[in-house]
């Protein structure tokens, strides 16, 4: 099935949202409600689920529209990479989520690690900034990008999260679990582990 009709939205709504930003003319202004109102339609349409809903998640935002930012924690030990259990799906993921205000990148990464898996850690590499509209087949609400920063465990023990999180642990690339594919896909877990293979291999971006 063919999400273009999400890609298109996806661009009203920021078009809309960058000309609320920055026009003065009542006019105009009134044009860039009614293209949102358009963007939070197709949204509603598409997707069957109350425009209301659609514009308080997806067309609530003000300033100029960027990307978001998601940022994993990558751990290895023993050849071994480190993942959660996601309560939400059932399904394993790489610590980590949207960028908080306040943190750096960093930060974000020793912090959703200490958050979901219980070790301490320190960052070390950053290993990838990818566009998730290049590296994944589902549909995305956002345009966002996804950071990959490896870390070292300096110590604590692995703990899940009791709010998100049901269970920790590693595993080998070639015994993967059942993925959380909006957080992270084979293919991405698969890079991840060519810079465990290769220390030196550079900053895989785009």
């Amino acid at each position: 099935m063919s999400h273009k009709w999400l890609e298109w939205a996806s661009r009203l709504q920021a078009i809309a949202q960058a000309g609320l930003t920055f026009s003065k003319d009542v006019y105009d202004r009134e044009r860039y409600s009614e293209l949102r109102r358009i963007s939070v339609e197709i949204m509603a349409e598409y997707t069957q689920t109350e425009m209301s809903r659609i514009a308080n998640l997806f067309a609530n935002e003000t300033g100029y529209p960027t990307p978001k930012v998601d940022i994993r924690g990558v751990v290895f030990q023993d050849g071994k990479i480190l993942m959660v259990k996601e309560k939400s799906d059932g399904c394993w993921a790489l610590p980590g989520g949207y960028a908080d205000i306040g943190y750096s990148p960093g930060e974000i990464a020793v912090k959703e690690i200490k958050e979901e898996a219980g070790y301490d850690v320190k960052p070390v590499k950053l290993l990838a900034v990818l566009d998730m509209r290049r590296h994944s087949q589902l549909p995305q609400p956002y345009h966002f990008y996804k950071l990959f920063i490896q870390c070292e465990i300096v110590g604590g023990a692995p703990s899940p999260d009791r709010v998100e999180v049901s269970d920790v642990d590693f595993f080998d690339e070639q015994e993967l679990p059942r993925l959380s594919e909006r957080r992270n896909t084979k293919s991405q877990i698969h890079l991840l582990f060519q810079y465990l293979r290769d220390p030196g291999k550079e900053c895989t971006f785009d």
